[in-house]
């Protein structure tokens, strides 16, 4: 049975498609993956979808999405990886479970090209780090 998961953000530009492409990537087929944001800024940032190149995986096709979209939809887990969203988001109440990752937001930091791309990397393996604790933790439980 595919369980479904909604990945959460303000913007949906950056952490959340990061995590969509990275929880795709470790779960194959047995999720179903969305994101979205409250105020979805319209694009994926560009370092996003750099950064997960680099590890192999091609989000460039993913979109910028407003949670609306989700929210007569049933999830297994809903998961917010900002704290804004964690405060202004609805509550999804067909989830099954409702977690909170908050990560820093890499496309706030200034500097260089070279600075701004290693935020992002910095985030995204942190993602890929909560995700990979979260699935084994489920698996060890044969839980969600």
């Amino acid at each position: 049975m595919t369980r479904r998961l909604l990945l959460l953000c303000t913007g949906n530009s950056a952490r959340s498609q990061m995590a969509e492409g990275l929880w795709k990537a470790e779960t194959d087929s047995d999720w179903e993956v969305h994101s979205a944001g409250s105020s979805p800024v319209g694009y994926v940032h560009p370092l996003a979808i750099q950064s997960l190149s680099e590890l192999g995986l091609d989000i460039s096709s993913y979109r910028s999405k407003h949670l609306n979209q989700f929210l007569h939809e049933s999830f297994d887990l809903v998961i917010t990886v900002c704290d804004n969203a964690a405060q202004n988001c609805p509550v999804f109440s067909g989830a099954k479970q409702t977690l909170h990752w908050p990560f820093p937001d890499p496309a706030q930091v200034k500097g260089t090209h070279k600075e701004q791309l290693s935020a992002f990397r910095t985030t995204r393996d942190q993602i890929a780090t909560r995700i990979k604790t979260h699935l084994f933790d489920c698996f060890s439980a044969n839980d969600v």
